[in-house]
């Protein structure tokens, strides 16, 4: 289960989702810690700009395979907002980044997503587990996902 320091950053991690709404993105935001708990780097979402696959869990990937070696990539952790799309959970695992913790899961945001009426994304949103089976997950944090939620809600209907 997510402790007090783990909470902190993916409370940080909203943030950053916040951030990215906030800049006209889509809310997105995560953390990639060391094992030690120390904080590596962040990114948010970068989409709006006409590129797709401008996640922060993505960037964070490359980030991590440029910058650490393999035992500081296993050891570290990503926290992030919402749970890591097909293509973020393919980079995590194939750089060799270990656990991953989130806020809000892909079903949760799919299930939001379709009642504010948002059409379906070309990509199927699969469990992370489905794409990378080894890596370590955990979420959702309930406390957080509501407040991931309403980004979305803000996102999608302006409120």
């Amino acid at each position: 289960m997510v402790d007090a320091g783990e909470m902190r950053l993916l409370r940080r991690c909203v943030e950053l989702a916040r951030e990215a709404l906030e800049d006209g993105d889509e809310p997105f935001g995560s953390v990639l810690a060391g094992g030690d708990g120390t904080v590596l780097a962040e990114d948010r979402n970068r989409v709006a700009a006409g590129d797709r696959t401008r996640h922060p869990e993505f960037a964070l990937a490359r980030w991590a395979a440029e910058h650490l070696s393999a035992r500081e990539r296993a050891a570290a952790t990503v926290f992030t907002s919402g749970e890591h799309c097909p293509m973020c959970a393919a980079a995590h695992a194939w750089v060799g980044l270990g656990r991953i913790v989130y806020a809000s899961s892909s079903a949760q945001l799919v299930a939001w997503l379709a009642e504010l009426g948002v059409p379906e994304a070309p990509v199927r949103p699969l469990p992370i587990r489905a794409v990378a089976p080894g890596v370590v997950v955990e979420g959702p944090v309930p406390e957080l996902a509501e407040q991931v939620r309403a980004l979305h809600r803000r996102l999608h209907r302006g409120a």
